[in-house]
Formats: structure tokens, C-alpha cells, sequence
């Protein structure tokens, strides 16, 4: 394993933050990331902070500690989604590379700021999703580059649920401003396809907010209710750069389906990538004709037995040792963040709308990568 090692902070120790330190310390029979050297813990309420840090034997402190400590080099920001540019500004003023929980902000003018800034003080901004540096979503990327299925056609993308109150302990900001489908799940999708098929060219869409409130129904706000401020079923298209067009589904209101998350179609086979929420999953792939069946793809990418919430965080790290790009950058996340306020857009105004910032698709992650080793 590389010697190489990053001072690391982070900020917001909610719910996701458990996931981001099982994978980093390595939890639950995952190897962990050496590169990262967690140097402490903080959240806006100091007694998260402190249960968070011991529950992992971890250095609580406070975010002004934490944005002064000279030992931290990069701050990983697990903070709510419409804190996300007001926290990642105040790390990039102290000096600190910046990686991001999805979405990079709840707008494209506060992203393109964050981003703004991070240039002028020659930083880096990082940003989740890194689901697809997955072993699957790595596999799928495989067969797609391969050529094998010909001319790309299309795809489809569906996230369709009946909402997150029913497990979420705090789900309201799920239906705030800032929240949505689109913006929560969106990341996920549309990251991958862009891994998969490259920068998207333009949206159309149309939806539909059905209720102006709902009940919260799991613990510890069981029977609450909450105001839905944001549209809860999103459906439209997505136009590649190549010429491929994605029909895409997000929905907080859905009581069940049968889509797959994620289908990509080529005029020689077709591909069934899977959902990209998780790091693992099936690949399938089908020639055409009638009697042609779905054939299982091996995955033989690393990173695909586990939750690797954190990878991206760790090939940005080495990246800054290494002085090479990262994968889940700062430009891919705006170029998403773009994409997802688009559909808003052209739901609103009935009209397709162009997408202006420009995206290299990442490298792929070598295969080479295993076990925690990412140098």
C-alpha cells in the first residue's frame, strides 16, 4: 500500500457520515483507505460531533478548530444540501481542498461560485457521487468503451419511490428547497451516464408536485407533518454530446415499478448497468435478435463488494500527492449540478434547454486499484 498520506477534516456528522468512516477506516471486512488520515470531527452541534468521534475513536473539535488546524489539508463537507457552498467557501478561505456530499449546491450560480473560488486559490473541490469509480459502474464503462454495442442509441434511468419519510429520521429537507428527487438522486444517475456516455448536450422535461404536504412515518417524527416546496415526480430526456438520448425518471411519489435503474442501447447489444446508488450490482449485456438472451457481464473492477462511500474522496487525495486530475471533480459535479437545474427549467417553460458547461468524461479507475490501495 502507498506510504502516502493526507491530513483529512469533516464537517457534518449526520446520517451519511457513518458510511464515509466505515469506508475510510475500514469497516465491516472493507480494507479502508490508508491515504487518508483523519484528523478530526465537527458539525454545527458540537454533541453530534463528539458521539460521532467516539463511536470511532475519532478527535472531536470545533469547525473553527477544525478550519485552523494547519495538519488538514482537505475537508470532506457532509453538511445538509443547501449549506454545501456557504461551508465549502469558508474551507477553501482557510486554505483547505474542498470534497463535497452531492449535490455540489442547490443551484448552478452557487456551484459555479464554489467553484470560482477554488480556482482563484488554486484548490481542488471534490464532490459524491463517487458510485460510479464502483466495480460495476467500472465494468459497465468497460463494455461501453469496448465497442461492442455498436452505435450508442439511448438509455433509460429510473429512480421511481414512494419518498424518504417512511425511513429518513429527518426527511423535511428532503421536500424544501434544495431537495427533490432530482437533486437527491439525481447526482447518482446522471453522474454515471456521464461516466458511461459523456457530457450532456441538452434537457427536456416536465413535472408535477401532487401534494403540498406529507407525514413523516418512520422515528423519531412519526406523524409529523412537513410542506412539500419542491416538485416530487420529474420525467424527460436527456440529449448527449454523441448523439444518444436517455429517458430519464426521478419520482418521490411512485408506489412501485419494474425498471431497471439504468439500460444503455447500442445498435449491437444492449447493456443493463446497475442501480447507481450502490458501488456493485449485475451487469448484463444482449446481442440483438429474437432469440438472443441477457448474458451476466463478470465484474472484475475492485470496488464492487461493499459500500465505498469515500473512494472518491481517496483517489482526490492521492491525486493532490500525485499532482494529477481526480475522477469525482469539481468540473463533472457543476456539469451535473447544470444538467439537474435544467429540468427545472424546462419544465417550467415548456421548452428544451442547452447545456452549456463543458465535461471530460473521467479516467477510467485501473484495476490495479484493490484493497485499499490506491497508489
Amino acid at each position: 500500500m502507498s506510504a502516502k498520506r493526507l491530513g483529512i477534516g469533516l464537517i457534518g456528522t449526520g446520517n451519511i457520515s457513518s458510511a464515509y468512516l466505515k469506508a475510510i477506516l475500514g469497516k465491516d471486512g472493507m480494507p479502508g483507505f490508508p491515504v487518508l488520515d483523519i484528523k478530526g470531527l465537527a458539525d454545527m452541534r458540537p454533541e453530534a460531533a463528539a458521539a460521532r468521534a467516539a463511536e470511532f475513536g475519532l478527535k472531536a473539535m470545533s469547525i473553527d478548530e477544525l478550519l485552523a488546524d494547519p495538519e488538514i489539508a482537505l475537508v470532506i463537507n457532509l453538511t445538509i444540501p443547501r449549506a454545501h457552498v456557504e461551508v465549502g467557501l469558508k474551507c477553501l478561505a482557510a486554505g483547505k481542498h474542498v470534497y463535497s456530499e452531492k449535490p455540489l449546491g442547490v443551484t448552478y450560480a452557487e456551484g459555479r461560485k464554489l467553484l470560482d473560488a477554488a480556482n482563484a486559490a488554486g484548490l481542488r473541490i471534490g464532490s459524491a457521487p463517487d458510485t460510479f469509480l464502483g466495480g460495476a459502474h467500472q465494468q459497465a464503462r468497460a463494455v461501453v468503451d469496448s465497442g461492442v454495442l455498436g452505435q450508442l442509441v439511448g438509455g433509460t434511468a429510473f429512480m421511481l419511490s414512494p419518498g424518504h419519510e417512511s425511513w429518513h429520521p429527518d426527511p423535511a429537507f428532503y421536500y424544501d428547497l434544495g431537495g427533490g428527487p432530482m437533486l437527491d438522486m439525481g447526482p447518482y444517475y446522471i453522474t454515471d451516464l456521464v461516466n458511461l456516455l459523456g457530457p450532456v448536450a441538452s434537457v427536456s422535461a416536465m413535472s408535477s408536485r401532487l401534494r403540498t404536504e406529507r407525514t413523516i412515518t418512520s422515528e423519531p417524527k412519526r406523524g409529523q407533518t412537513m410542506p412539500v416546496r419542491i416538485d416530487t415526480h420529474v420525467t424527460g430526456a436527456l440529449g448527449f454530446a454523441n448523439g444518444a438520448i436517455v429517458q430519464i425518471g426521478m419520482s418521490f411519489d411512485v408506489a412501485g415499478h419494474k425498471h431497471v435503474p439504468l439500460e444503455i442501447y447500442g445498435t449491437e447489444q444492449s447493456l443493463i448497468v446497475p442501480d447507481p446508488n450502490f458501488f456493485g450490482g449485475a451487469v448484463e449485456t444482449r446481442k440483438r435478435g429474437r432469440e438472443e438472451q441477457w448474458q451476466p457481464v463478470p465484474v472484475a473492477q475492485p470496488y464492487a463488494d461493499g459500500n465505498y462511500r469515500s473512494l472518491g474522496v481517496a483517489d482526490m487525495a492521492l491525486a493532490i500527492l500525485e499532482n494529477r486530475p481526480h475522477r469525482a471533480n469539481g468540473d463533472l459535479a457543476l456539469h451535473v449540478l447544470e444538467v439537474m437545474e435544467a429540468f427545472e427549467h424546462a419544465a417550467s417553460q415548456g421548452r428544451t434547454v442547452e447545456i452549456k458547461t463543458p465535461v471530460e468524461r473521467p479516467a477510467p479507475l485501473a484495476e490495479s486499484l484493490r484493497d485499499g490501495r490506491l497508489g
